[in-house]
């Protein structure tokens, strides 16, 4: 740099000194960017003969040296050359003068001709806005013009007549931008003069092409963007020190309309010379960069449009696409999540949200004023916004990803970059600081959705593109920490330490990025909004207690004290509230919604082809159950590829359910059919059960559409009607035991959810008929089925009404206006318990009490098995004896409507499942066998609230059929009642070794069972091993198939029974003779 600066310094010397030398006065000269030029130059003198050009300028020095760039950051550290890009005309021309005759050289249709150098220095005297004449400082149209004093004394001292040509435009240059009285920068000169060069150069090409003319125009043009260079790379050569910011940001952010903005034009030239100039790169690029990090320090409120409009424009040039991509700024090595928006090239622009922390304030100012239409009016305002800034930078990708394959690649990789380093995002406790912010991966999925839009048609045509192998050859996606779907750490590592051979096509990179995007972005921004929801209703709780305390404090003195504590609680609930409502308005639009149903619909039915090898749903329908041999590719990858699909899905059937198709509905039913009945294939129960969680949420009644979205494919869907009810009743199974501590209590609330589901579908013949297939053909299944219903249905409603009658006494105790304000405050916490408690197991109760009545309907033959009745009549007498016993008056609550408690409902329900099981002996046998809970005047309690509700109710209302097979029921298990006392009684005293050792009861069919040899009624182990497979006397593995008739043992009982009941029969005949 020491050589070209000493050679500018000569020629910076070399002026001055003829400017010392020169007599006449200088005008003040007035600098000017005005973008229109005068169409007639001025003139310091009349055109002169031909002259010699002088051509050993800086001009000609700038093609031949290289000069470092002086530069803090942004711009780049490393050192840059400054060879300019050969002239236009060439430099081995001889320095004579061209001459060509008027009549070759005439563009004007002007009768008198013009030479060529009159043309010339009209010409470019005013595109430089020069003169000569230190007395003529104005042009015909009022632009400022600049005496170059130095020049003219060049001119003067060749004695050719003074006349401006290219041989002194280097000079003039130089001079105009080193001048003290220079109004602008000498960039924004330059700048100015190239326009204007450049609208001469229009209108030259216009007329005709080869004109030497144009040769000029070109050579005029390039010096402006050569002086355009050195000022901003070489700010000392006009006598100026280094700026704090690059000359050429500001202009760009104007835009090509304003007269001091940056034209495309301007940009396509400077980008043509970055082959051979660095400086020319360094100057664009480190603009840039300094725009982009100016946009980080931005939010949505800031003027942030003309820096989103300017990189706009870049893009829209391929070789500044390449360059500003290979650039160390577009993704430093090492770069922090948090400051990939910040310290990035894209990150700024995508940085840029309605969900920025300062911005939602801006949207929702005091929120907890707000009624819900300002809320809803501002969230549609919010995602007007955020549309229309992420179509602006899914524009920028496109270009960039269009623009070459080494652009692609390399944007690929920044977004890779951040979905992998964002993994943070997902834990339970995620420190913001660590980890990108909500807004900026929103923008990182949406744009992302976009790019997967060309290859989601509605058949499917491109699926097979996706290539699973994808994860199998470094892929730029982090999967390695991931759970797997049904794979071990050691197993998943194993399967993908084998590379597969071949190259991922872009289909397989967007879409796999897309997943990432969505787990880490929207995914974790809809978690995040509901424990947000949770702290807000948890700080509005601590706030309405510190309100309550005001005397407290006042008395304490601490007034001051209380009063900064209430702002900091409020201004808590203000900023959580106003993020709440940005995060809804930001993932309630419905066309992102949209997208993302369509992209989800095609990982469903990528993930069904993947797990049934050689499927090609949707065109042929599923096999199920699925092939016993999981495949590996299936079975490694990462669990969120399905729990993200199933959470976004629920999420949009609960908020925007009209934006699901049918078709895309059909699908989604057949994916949550296939992983509930080939469960094996999903290794998590809670992700399991998100799939019936899926299909409960679509079952919900909504706009229009009574069944939700699924009811009336659910009853209409062959594929459903031939396995939804076994997959249902095989998950109820399987959710008894999931290995997971909250599993006891995990099991009821998904049991709720599938009793909806099978309730939606039972008034559909199909189901019914393969129910009661299902409890003929399949009988063990079915019987450990109704057994756990059993099992629910007696723990939830024993829970619920234990619940009820501890809420009776509370609210009682309550009432005591005496009572101390400790006690009171710690039995209104007792209350709350138990009353949330209560409302839980009532909505339990009543749905399985509710699929207990329509089973009992269908059938009844299963529900009096000898393995189930006497725990069913156990079951039924215990809550008849509850609800219509002495004890029932503890049952009665203030409100019982808040806790779902409709006692006349659940005693109507009740009693129609005795109804429906009274034809069965075994039943009426088993209920006179209920030592424990069956009373006659139960029965008769029963009745006489029958016939209350009756009076009262049309919806709960018996008809006289129905109380007359009431009255029978009764009579029947009273005379059932009386059969079995008396063959008790004949039985007599019954040898130990007869009765089973669980029950105490005489044994029909004793069985041994294999490893504690003991033995043991069968329908007593059956009972037992429904909910226990284990020998209940020493914890053995057991199955029922294992256990061995006890022959010799059932042939003594029965010889027991048969003697006593002989023995009974002859004590009769010989009393009555004895009587006779």
């Amino acid at each position: 740099m020491a050589d070209i600066l000493s050679d500018a310094e000569k020629i910076r010397n070399k002026r001055l000194a003829k400017l010392q030398r020169s007599t006449p006065a200088q005008t003040e000269a007035q600098g000017s960017a005005s973008d229109a030029p005068s169409s007639h130059g001025p003139s310091s003198t009349d055109p002169g003969s031909a002259r010699k050009a002088d051509h050993n300028s800086l001009s000609s020095m700038s093609n031949t040296h290289n000069s470092p760039q002086h530069q803090t950051s942004p711009f780049p550290s490393s050192p840059s050359a400054f060879a300019q890009i050969p002239p236009a005309m060439s430099v081995d021309r001889p320095p004579s003068r061209i001459r060509i005759s008027p009549a070759n050289t005439r563009l004007e249709t002007s009768a008198a001709p013009i030479s060529l150098e009159s043309w010339e220095h009209k010409t470019l005297s005013s595109i430089f806005r020069i003169s000569l004449d230190a007395e003529n400082v104005q042009d015909a149209n009022g632009n400022s013009l600049h005496y170059v004093a130095g020049v003219r004394k060049e001119l003067e001292d060749r004695a050719d007549g003074l006349l401006i040509d290219l041989s002194v435009i280097d000079q003039s240059l130089l001079e105009v931008g080193s001048q003290t009285e220079l109004r602008v920068s000498p960039f924004e000169y330059f700048l100015a003069c190239w326009k204007r060069v450049l609208k001469h150069y229009r209108a030259a090409k216009k007329n005709i092409a080869s004109d030497p003319k144009i040769e000029i125009l070109r050579e005029a043009r390039r010096l402006c963007m050569s002086y355009c260079i050195f000022a901003v790379n070489l700010p000392e050569m006009f006598g100026l020190e280094l700026p704090p910011s690059n000359p050429l940001t500001a202009h760009l952010l104007l835009g090509s309309d304003d007269e001091r903005g940056v034209c495309h034009e301007f940009l396509a030239e400077l980008v043509s010379r970055f082959d051979e100039d660095d400086s020319a790169r360094d100057a664009l690029i480190g603009a840039i960069m300094e725009l982009s990090s100016k946009l980080g320090k931005m939010n949505m409120n800031d003027s942030y449009k003309p820096y989103v409009i300017a990189m706009k424009s870049f893009v829209q040039i391929p070789s500044l696409v390449n360059a500003l991509t290979e650039c160390s700024f577009f993704l430093p090595e090492n770069v922090a999540p948090r400051d990939i928006e910040t310290s990035t090239l894209l990150g700024p622009f995508f940085h840029i949200s309605p969900l920025q922390g300062h911005v939602t304030k801006s949207f929702f100012d005091s929120p907890k004023t707000r009624d819900r239409d300002y809320v809803a009016k501002n969230q549609s305002v919010l995602r007007m916004a955020l549309k229309t800034h992420q179509e602006d930078l899914q524009d920028i990708v496109n270009q960039i990803i269009r623009s070459s394959k080494g652009a692609r690649e390399r944007m690929l990789d920044w977004f890779a970059y951040t979905v992998n380093s964002n993994h943070k995002r997902r834990g339970i406790q995620v420190d913001n600081r660590l980890v990108s912010s909500d807004a900026f991966m929103v923008n990182i999925t949406t744009c992302l959705d976009q790019l997967c839009e060309p290859f989601m048609d509605s058949t499917f045509s491109k699926i097979d593109r996706i290539d699973v192998a994808y994860l199998k050859r470094n892929p730029r996606v982090n999967i390695h920490d991931e759970t797997k779907l049904n794979a071990d750490q050691k197993s998943a590592d194993e399967f993908y330490s084998s590379s597969e051979s071949g190259t991922s096509n872009f289909i397989s990179e967007i879409f796999f990025l897309t997943l990432a995007a969505h787990h880490y972005g929207t995914e974790a921004v809809g978690a995040k909004l509901l424990q947000l929801d949770k702290d807000i209703k948890h700080i509005e709780k601590e706030l309405e207690n510190l309100v309550s305390q005001r005397t407290r404090w006042e008395s304490a003195g601490q007034l001051p004290l209380y009063e900064v504590a209430l702002k900091k609680y409020r201004d808590r609930v203000d900023k959580g509230l106003s993020y709440k409502y940005a995060i809804e308005g930001a993932l309630l639009d419905e066309l992102f919604q949209a997208r993302s149903m369509q992209f989800m619909r095609y990982v469903a039915v990528w993930l069904l082809r993947l797990a049934s090898p050689g499927s090609t749903f949707p065109k042929e329908p599923i096999q199920l159950p699925l092939p016993e041999q999981m495949p590996k590719s299936f079975t490694c990858l990462p669990e969120y590829y399905l729990e993200d699909l199933v959470s976004n899905i629920n999420f949009i059937f609960r908020n925007m359910p009209h934006v699901v198709t049918s078709t895309q509905s059909d699908e989604l039913v057949v994916f949550c059919i296939t992983f509930l009945r080939s469960s094996q294939y999903v290794k998590n129960p809670y992700l399991k059960s998100k799939l019936v969680g899926l299909l409960f949420a679509g079952i919900r009644p909504t706009y229009r559409r009574a069944k939700g979205i699924l009811g009336d494919i659910l009853n209409s869907l062959p594929f459903a009607l031939d396995n939804l009810l076994h997959s249902l009743l095989k998950f109820h199974i399987e959710v008894e035991n999931t290995g997971a501590h909250s599993q006891f209590y995990d099991k009821f609330n998904i049991r709720y959810e599938i009793f909806h589901i099978i309730e939606c579908i039972w008034p559909t013949e199909s189901y019914r008929q393969q129910l009661s297939q299902e409890s003929r053909v399949n009988v063990d299944f079915f019987v450990q089925f109704v057994n756990l219903l059993l099992n629910d249905a007696t723990y939830v409603l024993d829970e619920a009404l234990e619940k009820l009658g501890i809420i009776h006494v509370i609210e009682e105790e309550l009432q005591n206006t005496s009572l101390p304000a400790a006690e009171r405050s710690e039995k209104e916490e007792a209350l709350s318990t138990a009353q949330n408690q209560a409302r839980s197991y009532m909505q339990l109760t009543n749905q399985t009490v509710s699929m207990l009545r329509l089973f009992t309907a269908a059938l009844a033959d299963s529900f009096t098995s000898a393995e189930i009745v006497q725990r069913l009549a156990d079951m039924l007498d215990y809550n008849l004896e509850a609800m219509v016993g002495p004890k029932s008056a503890n049952l009665r609550v203030e409100k019982p409507e808040s806790y779902d408690w409709d006692p006349k409902r659940l005693l109507s329900d009740i009693v129609d499942i005795y109804l429906n099981l009274m034809s069965k002996e075994s039943f009426i046998l088993a209920i006179a066998r209920d030592g424990r809970s069956y009373k006659p005047e139960n029965f008769e309690s029963a009745t006489r609230v029958l016939n209350l509700l009756n009076s009262k109710s049309a919806a709960l209302t018996k008809t006289p059929k129905a109380f007359a097979a009431w009255k029978q029921l009764a009579e029947n298990v009273k005379r059932a009642k009386a059969a079995d006392l008396e063959d008790e009684e004949n039985l007599g005293d019954i040898p130990d070794e007869f009765l089973d050792p669980i029950l105490a009861g005489l044994m029909i069919d004793p069985v041994i069972l294999p490893t504690s040899k003991v033995s043991i009624d069968r329908s007593t182990i059956r009972s037992h091993l429904l909910s226990d497979p284990n020998d209940p006397f020493n914890r053995e593995p057991l199955d029922i198939k294992d256990v061995v008739p006890d022959v010799e043992l059932k042939a003594r009982i029965q010889a027991f029974v048969a003697e006593r009941r002989k023995l009974r029969v002859s004590e009769a005949d010989t009393m009555d003779t004895s009587i006779g």
